[in-house]
């Protein structure tokens, strides 16, 4: 059975206040669009890559990004949604049905490992729903909007939730059927499922596996990125 991987690459940067939209900025001379898909082209586990880019972006993508590169397990390129989770169900319709397993990931989350996706793969080829993630470190503190903590927030059972997440294909075309007939939008495609009843387990990820979001972020890379090269 095959397991296919969409590629959200819709975002704009707004909030890293950048002309070029975060998934094409360079990390150590190569776009980090191109950074995030190379690891999905090396892993064994990935038959055939969903891209999401935003509509005018298709062509140029696929010439400077996907050919350029040799990225060849990209099935097909096609355009984003308004949101993240529209473009997510635009790749799910590209997915053919001998798909088993479907893992969705971050095209800004450059870091991610194939040793991390092959785990979400195996867990959710067991359990059908699978997260990645870290435990919470810090001190967390419920706030009041006047700016007065309202409580201490036990950090035992807390997790940052990363990419990727991996489903069985089944479960994530109902879950996103369900989300669309109620008109529900969600931070992540795990809560899609949690909330059809759907048990999602969580995989210890990495915490270098960030989401690049700000200046700092693409700091953090480089530097990162530059040990590894190096």
């Amino acid at each position: 059975m095959k397991t296919a991987a969409i590629i959200p690459a819709g975002g704009k940067g707004k909030r890293m206040g950048a002309r070029t939209p975060k998934q094409y900025l360079t990390v150590q001379g190569e776009p980090i669009l191109a950074r995030t898909l190379r690891v999905f082209q090396l892993s064994s586990s990935i038959d055939q890559i969903i891209l999401v880019v935003p509509e005018p972006d298709v062509t140029d993508v696929r010439t400077n990004i996907v050919e350029y590169y040799g990225l060849s397990k990209v099935k097909v390129i096609i355009p984003g949604g308004k949101e993240r989770q529209d473009s997510v169900k635009n790749g799910l319709r590209y997915v053919d049905e001998k798909v088993e397993i479907v893992v969705v990931h971050d095209a800004v989350r450059p870091l991610v490992t194939a040793f991390l996706i092959e785990q979400v793969i195996e867990k959710a080829r067991e359990f059908g729903a699978v997260a990645s993630g870290v435990q919470i470190t810090d001190t967390i503190k419920r706030v009041e909007k006047s700016g007065k903590i309202a409580k201490t927030v036990a950090r035992d059972l807390l997790w940052l939730t990363q990419t990727p997440q991996a489903f069985q294909r089944e479960v994530i075309i109902e879950a996103y059927r369900r989300a669309y007939e109620d008109r529900f939008y969600g931070t992540d495609d795990a809560s899609l499922v949690e909330r059809i009843g759907v048990p999602v387990w969580m995989v210890a990820g990495n915490r270098n596996n960030i989401k690049v979001t700000t200046r700092e972020d693409v700091i953090l890379c480089e530097a990162i990125f530059g040990r590894r090269d190096g």
